[in-house]
């Protein structure tokens, strides 16, 4: 395994999560430590406390599961979101409402609604956040396809060392409707978020591993689940950080950027 030298040092001072059979952090612990435990059912996003009524109701699950997860991981860190610059990443966006867009470009009328358009952007999630939390920090979106989890980090990572101020990391993936479900199949929601610190907390090490292999889940079930859903690359890290020895990992990234992570004790 190949990397560079410079090598990124954050901590982790709180953790949200969602996804298949994981209801939160808190509950997923010993599941992670332990995954023999840990049955697969399918994701139920709970409505986000954050948004009003209004909003929960035109926003997608995306949007849903990412402040879901968000608010959990800064209730964790006792920071206040507000606070905090984020980095959103996810490889799908809002894929319900990317598919009823193309129903409407596709029908006699072509009318598109103005919430779909306004809900349409990559940075979605990450709007609703700030505006939720009346934040008016910095806050970056981006996507990476299937190393969407692994590009957050990162540029996550680079924002706390360089600013030497906490930043916020909340990746989500959820499933395409079909047609696009055929040719790019998630098999369910998967959300994660990280109050990422320059001092302090769980510490990581970050750096590039050119073309290492990514770490893979010894529990089958979750190794399926890894492979399933980009967000869900950042299992190996999860269980890394729901035990207390140091370990090192490799997470999923583009061509010739895999991301080496070395997890301190606790």
């Amino acid at each position: 395994m190949s990397a560079v030298s410079a090598v990124l040092d954050v901590g982790v001072a709180g953790i949200g999560l969602l996804g298949p059979g994981l209801v939160d952090w808190a509950s997923a612990l010993p599941l992670l430590r332990d995954p023999a435990l840990w049955q697969r059912v399918p994701t139920v996003v709970p409505a986000p406390a954050l948004l009003p009524a209004t909003e929960r109701r035109r926003a997608g699950i995306v949007v849903k599961a990412s402040v879901v997860v968000a608010d959990a991981a800064c209730a964790a860190a006792g920071v206040a979101p507000a606070s905090l610059a984020t980095v959103f990443t996810s490889s799908t966006g809002d894929p319900a409402n990317c598919h009823a867009l193309c129903e409407a470009l596709a029908s006699a009328g072509r009318l598109v609604s103005p919430t779909r358009f306004t809900n349409s952007v990559h940075n979605v999630a990450a709007g609703y956040w700030h505006i939720a939390t009346q934040s008016m920090q910095t806050s970056t979106s981006l996507a990476a396809f299937d190393a969407s989890l692994a590009a957050g980090l990162l540029e996550a990572a680079a924002q706390c060392a360089y600013t030497l101020a906490p930043v916020l990391l909340v990746a989500c993936d959820v499933p395409y409707l079909e047609p696009l479900h055929g040719v790019r199949p998630l098999a369910d929601s998967f959300a994660l978020a990280m109050v990422l610190l320059p001092q302090g907390g769980r510490r990581l090490h970050l750096a590039l591993a050119g073309d290492a292999i990514a770490t893979r889940c010894a529990h089958p079930g979750l190794e399926t689940l890894r492979g399933q859903i980009p967000a869900a690359r950042g299992l190996p890290l999860l269980q890394a950080l729901a035990g207390p020895a140091a370990a090192a990992l490799v997470l999923e990234g583009l061509p010739g950027m895999a991301l080496a992570v070395q997890v301190d004790a606790a």
